[in-house]
């Protein structure tokens, strides 16, 4: 299995029409890919689908998390001229969506699209001509020139979009396009399902849904599975660009996945549970597999959504450094990907009843009764 078809993989994941709470495409390509490779597969009440890998001990259990949603925009007004206007589905800069193209998808599944439009500069009033519009001021634009247009093409309020982005090879193992976040955690969850050739602990491999509105999908796959451990995938911040201090890059892109330390934002900071973090660096080291180190002040991921659910589960994340995050244009690096398929698998594959009882609750002093 070589870097093309991992390439191959990202590249369908990544044109997926998916955002938070319409994730149905995206979950059908990830029943065909994971089906394969697990011995049970379920999708839950909230659409997370669910593989089950038996290994020899089916009381040691580890949750992979990978979410299938991306960042999009629903549709909340439409006026008698057919301008769609709409509100954020999860993180948006107002910057990344002046002038782009859209696809929304329409009541019956079909899909058109449109352009985001804002006011004309040569008409903004003198010295707003340069400034960043709100979200507010933007709208959708599908060439039509009324509402009842609009809903004889099937797109009422309620309907969602994304953006109009294909899959780009840039340079060497670099490549671009939308909704990274997160499909490249997915295909890293795959590639590890396919490179897991034995394992002590029964894995759980779960695609989750809303991510990006709450880590939603994870809170009720970690109840449901309720595991010894987790580790979750997902992008995180490269921001090694000009402009930028070295203490601020997080991560670089080409130098390895990124091993959780510590994310969030104040009042909600996570800490990645040491003994995982212990444990992931010295498979990585034990196996030379580049790695880095990741502090991120601002955004979190599914770890946080599972680590506290009933009573607690040690859980941290492996990242994939990627450069504008939350754009139509993220960029990162397939061998660190494909690294990170590694680091998870091996981790796996040396998670044994040991390993496991040193995560779990332990007994100090009891007071007969």
């Amino acid at each position: 299995m070589g870097s093309q078809e991992f390439i191959d993989l990202l590249k369908r994941l990544s044109e997926a029409f998916g955002p938070s709470g319409f994730e149905d495409e995206v979950r059908d390509l990830i029943i065909k890919e994971l089906g394969s490779y697990v011995d049970d597969l379920i999708v839950d009440k909230w659409g997370n689908v669910i593989g089950v890998r038996y290994g020899r001990r089916r009381d040691l259990k580890a949750m992979v998390a990978a979410h299938i949603d991306e960042i999009g925009l629903l549709i909340d007004n439409i006026d008698k001229n057919g301008f769609l206007r709409f509100r954020a589905i999860g993180g948006w800069n107002e910057v990344t969506l002046v002038s782009q193209r859209v696809v929304i998808k329409t009541v019956d599944g079909r899909k058109i699209k449109g352009v985001i439009g804002s006011r004309p500069p040569h008409v903004t009033p003198p010295g707003k001509e340069r400034e960043a519009p709100e979200l507010k001021d933007l709208f959708i634009d599908i060439g039509v020139s009324s509402d009842e247009e609009v809903r004889k093409l099937g797109v009422r309020v309620g309907s969602v979009a994304v953006l109009d982005r294909e899959f780009e090879v840039l340079n060497g193992d670099v490549v671009t396009g939308k909704a990274f976040d997160d499909r490249v955690g997915l295909a890293v969850m795959l590639w590890a399902a396919r490179q897991l050739r034995d394992s002590e602990a029964t894995i759980y491999f779960v695609a989750t849904v809303q991510e990006e509105v709450g880590l939603r999908g994870a809170q009720v796959a970690a109840d449901r599975v309720y595991p010894d451990f987790a580790i979750a995938l997902d992008t995180t911040i490269a921001a090694d660009v000009p402009g930028v201090t070295e203490r601020e890059f997080v991560t670089r892109i080409g130098k390895g996945p990124a091993i959780k330390v510590m994310d969030g934002s104040r009042g909600s900071v996570f800490i990645a549970h040491p003994t995982l973090t212990n444990f992931l660096i010295s498979v990585a080291e034990e196996l030379k597999i580049p790695y880095q180190l990741e502090v991120l002040i601002g955004g979190t991921t599914d770890a946080l959504g599972i680590a506290f659910r009933r009573d607690g589960i040690p859980a941290t994340t492996i990242s994939i450094p990627t450069r504008y995050v939350h754009s139509p244009v993220e960029l990162l690096s397939i061998d660190d990907a494909i690294n990170a398929a590694k680091l998870l698998s091996e981790v796996l594959s040396r998670a044994d009843e040991k390993f496991v009882q040193s995560l779990r609750e332990k007994t100090i002093k009891v007071v007969p009764r």
